[in-house]
């Protein structure tokens, strides 16, 4: 058997019991690898419930700079019997299995293409602790010294994380790092150390910062200006609020007086929050809410209202799989199709969809802007994989210039010097009209709607021409929100292709390294990352400039697919479904083999006439 060997460049794979401790030590593993100046990538894979339940931490180091899932594992540490032949099914042939020896395994557990590593870490742990809990956390902890000498990732950075862990509890510093030596000291004198996946001091971190994308879109929020945070807790999302609030806290404060310059409230269910923050929208503030799917679904009715009363709103979708209770632990990009078209009647809304914390970063605040300029509800679609993962992320910029951009407010002044006012009124040509703040003018620019029973001038009417001039009026918008949203980034094969691939959001990782192995196989594609929708006009371009085109996504439907057939009128034999939707982040592989079978599929077919 040929072991695999490789410096900086594997994937490692923790199989845990949820509620045992083992999160902690799991991340000081990668963050460890990443103070050393190695690229890492980690992915939780959690249940839904608090304990009990399988576990998996999934850590991919690459000296290369890939960040998504390669598919495939070179060593699993596997400590959880309920899993084992799953585990060990994962492993990569010549890869290794890392587990607890204290109770035998007969030899029909093991495979004779892997390399085994047992040491008897319960053994260990019941002979040096007395306490039950002791036993169990002290054991991931002593697992982790282990493997840092087995792979060569040096203890002492591990030692020093321990330290900003633990500033301040001392007693828990001594008792940790004491359990990590006991650990790499059981390694160095029975396990043979290194193995043939090692760890080697690098630079391929450079500046770039480990953050995960809630926390990123809540900073975003802060700076683009949000003063109102209404919500109410669900997975995976929560975190946007409860970041939001801690950031409040350190920069929203009056700093003479103390006093507040925030509102965050959580309500007693979705309903309520979407309410709030279409209140605090209508009265001129900058307001959001984060939430999920089963989230949107709720607040459908109340962003009816804000789409066709024209209030501004933004809503951060962190999607996840299934409906209702479904897998809110588990990732998917499905709320697409119930997001674009939310709400009752004729709809159409704006979402942006950022690829990394960075982005979430900046469409966060983007999307701030974008709800004011349009004055409609501006959705931020982020994911599981996205919102609760780290991932080592291009620092936040932000321009002290920049002003916000509060789109068409009429003033005072002007209303007091005869400006027509049209509450509902498209005076530019662009389907935006003005709007005023409430209390901006005692007599004049005051307004009140009800739905879309109304005409330009806000005025009571169940008119025919008036809900049609409203309503294509509000396609008119749509279209210029087309020319104002992130652009679709586009990445030209090494040859000339006439295969295109679109894809977006947390796909973008796995299809960065998909795109490499295809083009070392000799397929080369043109890459289109979508970053928004309603689509820009060099969407259409893109794909009219292909013979084929493939569109990767992680659900079961195809629903960007169907955005976009149905939105650019496009025949949908000319857009190849790529989908991945177990719950799982897609992988690198994943992508690579299913493009190379529809490549070899198309190769020989009868070509067939595209529908233009």
């Amino acid at each position: 058997m040929k072991r695999l060997e490789s410096v900086n460049e594997f994937v490692v794979k923790f199989a845990n019991v949820n509620g045992s401790g083992s999160a902690s030590a799991n991340e000081l593993f990668a963050k460890a690898i990443l103070r050393m100046g190695v690229a890492v990538s980690p992915r939780n894979i959690f249940p839904s419930n608090i304990q009990g339940l399988p576990t998996w931490y999934e850590v991919r180091v690459s000296a290369r700079g890939w960040l998504g899932r390669r598919g495939g594992i070179d060593m699993m540490v596997a400590m959880n019997p309920q899993t084992w032949d799953q585990d060990v099914a994962e492993i990569e042939s010549g890869g290794y299995l890392f587990y607890d020896s204290t109770r035998p395994q007969p030899p029909e557990a093991f495979r004779d293409d892997i390399t085994v590593i047992g040491m008897p870490v319960t053994a260990i742990c019941n002979a040096t602790y007395e306490d039950s809990r002791q036993r169990t956390l002290f054991k991931n902890i002593m697992v982790l010294g282990a493997l840092a000498v087995l792979m060569d990732v040096d203890t002492a950075v591990i030692e020093r994380l321990f330290g900003e862990q633990y500033k301040g509890k001392e007693r828990l510093l001594e008792s940790n790092v004491r359990a990590l030596q006991a650990g790499a000291s059981f390694a160095r004198e029975h396990l043979k150390p290194p193995i043939g996946l090692r760890v080697r001091r690098a630079e391929t971190v450079s500046e770039r910062i480990f953050v995960d994308g809630n926390t990123a879109a809540a900073l975003g929020c802060v700076y683009g200006g949000a003063t109102v945070c209404a919500w109410y807790p669900i997975t995976p999302s929560s975190s946007v609020a409860e970041a939001f609030q801690s950031y409040c806290r350190k920069l929203r404060h009056d700093p003479a007086t103390g006093e507040a310059r925030y509102a965050i409230v959580q309500a007693e269910d979705e309903i309520a929050s979407i309410g709030m923050v279409v209140g605090a929208g209508w009265n001129g503030a900058r307001a959001f809410t984060a939430t999920s799917g089963p989230g949107v679904s709720l607040m459908t009715e109340f962003i009816g209202l804000a789409y066709f009363a024209e209030i501004p709103v933004t809503i951060i979708n962190v999607q996840r799989g299934g409906p209702s209770t479904g897998m809110p632990t588990r990732t998917q990009q499905a709320d697409l199709l119930s997001t674009a078209y939310a709400s009752h009647g004729d709809t159409r809304h704006v979402m942006l969809l950022p690829q990394d914390p960075t982005e979430c970063f900046e469409f966060a605040a983007t999307a701030l802007d974008l709800a004011d300029r349009l004055q409609t509800p501006v959705f931020v679609m982020t994911d599981l994989d996205i919102g609760m993962n780290q991932r080592l992320s291009a620092p936040f910029h932000w321009d002290e210039a920049r002003h916000y951009d509060r789109g068409k407010v009429m003033t005072a002044a002007e209303l007091e010097a005869g400006r027509d006012f049209g509450r509902y009124k498209d005076v530019d040509g662009d389907g935006i009209p003005w709007r005023t703040l409430p209390g901006t003018h005692p007599r004049l620019g005051a307004y009140f709607t009800r739905g879309t029973t109304r005409d330009a001038y806000a005025r009571y009417s169940e008119a025919g021409p008036d809900y049609l001039y409203n309503v294509q009026r509000l396609l008119k918008k749509f279209a210029t929100a087309a020319t104002l949203v992130p652009a679709p980034e586009v990445r030209a094969a090494a040859k000339p292709s006439r295969l295109g691939v679109l894809y977006f959001g947390s796909t973008a990782p796995a299809m960065d390294e998909a795109l490499e192995v295809l083009a070392d196989s000799l397929i080369h594609l043109d890459a289109m990352r979508l970053r928004a929708y309603p689509f820009p006009a060099s969407v259409v371009e893109f794909i009219e400039a292909h013979d084929h085109i493939f569109v990767v996504e992680q659900n079961r439907d195809a629903q960007m697919r169907t955005l976009l057939v149905n939105e650019l009128e496009l025949d949908p034999a000319a857009l190849t479904p790529v989908l991945h939707y177990d719950g799982t982040p897609i992988t690198a592989r994943f992508i690579a083999h299913a493009i190379t079978r529809q490549v070899h599929a198309l190769a020989v077919a009868p070509r067939r006439e595209r529908v233009r």
